[in-house]
């Protein structure tokens, strides 16, 4: 069954606009992401979904530069936008993947769609409640029948905004199954939306030099320097 894993990015984050191509150890945030995403072994191929808006253009020469799979969709319908990338790609199972998330980890993408397999499930993630991990490392794997079904059914525009809450809101329709950490970490914030968020990734990044790190060697460098997580504890998790 072929993997397809979907980064969704786009320019127009409104509390930190262009958040996606700002630089981390001189490369866009975006390059990482992709990197990152990349290094996970049960993936057949990694695929940009950004949209069709002008504004985007910058991410599609991004991609073509360094040769990744892109696709172009709608802004606000999501949820179409990975239905256009996994049925373009040939789809079997999805994962979901966003771009602001820099410190992302191949061996959790490995351990979600390993537990979408193992389960025989039709969702898989990190995220279902209760979250034991930290915001940014969040990772939605799901088959495509899953997909297509949502797509198809699902009404709301507000749900199709955010691509995955038909499926995982649904739980009598579609089998979910919760990959969570043997330790709550859920109080860490490594995703990326605000100026305070990009203080802390830019530290992490900077301290260990390059993007081949494993998740565990951020949580022992903030668990070294306490003071660092402090830099955007104010910031409302959302």
């Amino acid at each position: 069954m072929r993997t397809v894993a979907v980064i969704q990015a786009r320019t127009g984050s409104t509390r930190l606009p262009g958040k996606v191509l700002l630089p981390l150890l001189d490369e866009p945030v975006l390059v990482h992401v992709v990197r990152r995403v990349s290094r996970a072994k049960l993936l057949d191929v990694v695929v940009v979904a950004t949209t069709t808006r002008p504004g985007d253009d910058p991410i599609e020469s991004l991609a073509r530069q360094h040769g990744w799979p892109l696709v172009r969709g709608s802004e606000n319908d999501l949820l179409d936008r990975y239905l256009v990338a996994a049925r373009k790609h040939g789809a079997g199972r999805v994962v979901r993947v966003t771009s602001d998330c820099p410190l992302i980890d191949p061996t959790l993408i490995d351990g979600v769609v390993a537990a979408l397999g193992d389960s025989g499930a039709d969702y898989a993630s990190n995220t279902l409640a209760p979250r034991t991990y930290p915001r940014g490392l969040d990772v939605e794997a799901f088959t495509m029948a899953a997909l297509e079904r949502a797509a198809s059914d699902d009404t709301d525009p507000a749900s199709r905004e955010h691509a995955t809450p038909y499926i995982y809101g649904n739980p009598a329709k579609f089998r979910l199954v919760a990959v969570r950490s043997a330790v709550d970490l859920s109080e860490h914030r490594w995703t990326l939306d605000t100026p305070e968020d990009l203080a802390l990734i830019t530290r992490i990044y900077d301290a260990l030099g390059s993007d081949r790190f494993a998740w565990t060697e951020a949580l022992a460098l903030l668990e070294a320097n306490s003071d660092w997580v402090r830099l955007n504890r104010h910031v409302v998790q959302k």
